[in-house]
This record gives C-alpha cells, sequence and structure tokens, in this order.
C-alpha cells in the first residue's frame, strides 16, 4: 500500500489539541462497503478510524466486526444521510446508482449533505470504464471524451458530473476512478471459471473484443492512493496492464483451470443465442491506458496482469 501522505502526521486532525481525542485520528467514510470497501478498510485498519455508510440493520454487525463504525443511513432517503455532514476527513464513494434511473440521485444527494458542514479533505468516487463506450479497439486515456452506448454508463456520467461540481464548488480534491472488470480468486463471481462451466460461448476472433481488468486488491490500494495523492478534479483510468480480448482472457482461464474453450460464435449468431445482458458487454471494444494511475498516483500494480491474478500471485 502507498504511503499515507497529508500535511500533518496521518492520526491526527489538524489542531489536535482543540478537538476532542475521538476526532484526532483521521476519519474515513466507506460510502457503498461491499467487496471493495471491505478491502479499502482492510487496508487502512488501525491507521485512520473507519466509517461506513450502511442501509440494513443486518449489516451492522459485519462492519463492526471488521473494525468499522456503522452509519445506518440510506442514499435513497436524503433526510437520513444528514448526519454524515462534516464528520468524516476523507471520503470513499463506491455505492452504485439505482439501475431504474437516468441519473444518479444517490451521487446528488450524497455531494448535498457533504457540503452542509466542514467538507472532507479528499474525496475519491469509483466510476465505469464503460463511461468511454464502444471505441473499436482504440486506446482510452482520460482526455478521450466520453460516449456512453449504455443506460448504465450514462448514470455513471451524471455521477462524474455531480462529483466535479462538488469539487468545484468546495474545491475538495476529488478523483474519479474508471473502473474495468473487477475479478479476483477470492471475491464472488470474481473469476471466469463459473462461465466457463456452464460453456456460455465466446466471440469468434473477428468479431471479438477487447476487455480491461483490475484484480479487487489492486482496485483497494488505488482508492487508498487516490484519497492521499489525487489531483483536485482528476480522473484516472483503474486497470491492469494486461492487453487481451475477451475470448482470449477465458481461454486463458481454462487452460488455468484445466476446463475446455467454451465454442466460438460470430456476432450474428451471438446475437439468436446469447441474452441482450451478456450481449452488452460484447459490444464494446477499447484498450485502457493506465499510465496517470502508475505515475501520478505512484501504484505499483500487484497484479500486473490476469495470469498472476488468477493465480493469486
Amino acid at each position: 500500500m502507498p504511503a499515507l501522505k497529508s500535511p500533518h502526521p496521518l492520526l491526527y486532525a489538524t489542531r489536535p489539541g482543540s478537538l476532542p481525542a475521538r476526532f484526532r485520528r483521521e476519519r474515513v467514510l466507506l460510502v457503498g462497503c461491499g467487496d471493495i470497501g471491505l478491502r479499502v478498510a482492510g487496508l487502512l485498519r488501525g491507521r485512520v478510524r473507519l466509517l461506513a455508510l450502511t442501509s440494513s440493520a443486518a449489516r451492522v454487525q459485519v462492519l463492526r466486526d471488521r473494525g468499522i463504525t456503522p452509519l445506518l443511513g440510506n442514499l435513497d432517503a436524503p433526510a437520513s444521510l444528514r448526519r454524515l455532514s462534516g464528520l468524516a476527513t476523507r471520503v470513499v464513494h463506491l455505492a452504485p446508482p439505482p439501475e431504474t434511473s437516468q441519473t444518479d440521485p444517490r451521487t446528488q444527494a450524497l455531494m448535498r449533505v457533504l457540503r452542509l458542514r466542514s467538507q472532507p479533505e479528499s474525496l475519491v468516487y469509483g466510476s465505469t470504464s464503460g463511461v468511454y463506450g464502444d471505441l473499436q479497439g482504440e486506446i482510452a486515456t482520460e482526455i478521450r471524451a466520453v460516449s456512453p452506448y449504455t443506460t448504465r454508463a450514462k448514470r455513471r456520467i451524471d455521477a462524474e458530473s455531480q462529483v466535479r461540481h462538488f469539487a468545484r464548488v468546495t474545491r475538495v480534491p476529488s478523483a474519479i476512478l474508471r473502473i474495468p472488470g473487477i475479478y479476483a480468486p477470492n471475491r464472488v463471481g470474481g473469476t471466469p471459471r463459473e462461465r466457463l462451466l456452464r460453456g456460455t460461448p465466446l466471440l469468434c476472433a473477428e468479431d471479438d473484443v477487447y476487455t480491461n481488468h483490475i484484480h479487487a486488491d489492486d482496485l483497494a490500494r488505488a482508492c487508498v492512493a487516490a484519497l492521499w495523492r489525487g489531483a483536485p478534479q482528476r480522473i484516472y483510468n483503474a486497470n491492469d496492464d494486461t492487453c487481451l480480448k475477451m475470448a482470449d482472457y477465458f481461454e486463458l482461464a481454462a487452460d488455468l483451470y484445466g476446463l475446455p474453450h467454451p465454442e466460438r460464435l460470430t456476432r450474428a449468431e451471438a446475437q439468436q443465442r446469447l441474452p441482450l445482458a451478456l450481449l452488452s458487454f460484447m459490444s464494446e471494444s477499447r484498450r485502457m491506458d493506465n499510465t496517470r494511475l502508475k505515475k501520478e498516483l505512484r501504484l505499483r500494480l500487484r497484479y500486473p496482469t490476469v495470469v498472476q491474478g488468477l493465480l493469486g500471485s
């Protein structure tokens, strides 16, 4: 994990003597504390005070067991978020937009409450690489214009705009991570194994698309690095160094697991046989550039390729 930097020692606020003891440590708020949020918490445990928003009373004890203070609230009920105002010194926002909306009212509600009192020192938002749309295999750098293909990606564009507006108004350094496919052997559904066992067909080489990946542990490390090193209103592609087409990735995984290669289809055949949700992931092709991630955030990937990540080494 990168060294944590701030103008003052990490474990203390700006003027330690002026605050009650319980507020002298950095306070990191996790919004959307699922698998990645818990990995972020694991990296920071013992170094900061950890807080997490949850709408589920059933998760309260789970969070406490991880050394996280749970805060009951719901991003879909803005009035329940007021207690978050002025509470955290840094915020990691990983909550997805609602699936039925054209925009992201959850991010809007969170940004509004973070503006009510003293603002955090930094904010990190986890977006998606889907905002680039289909680049037909071309390279996506962070300065490339967005061209979202799916409604899901359009919602993320709206969320990004909410974060950037918050940053302009408050001058809080706010970094946006554009995240591709997340994988990890110890993540639910985090490897191609289940799909390979089902024998789901792949596209033939002529119709196949480039995909991008990031190991869940490296993504958590990127979130932490961005909290302390992210430049104001800066976008970072959060992907590893792998450059593979989708079918090549699955066939590589099949070889690692000792499983047969799935059938390959033309795009026309796939449109007849595969569900629309799966086809949407086969409709965009891009290769993401991660230079900023490694140079500006100084993140050294623990799993630079999917081979190392799938093998867990």
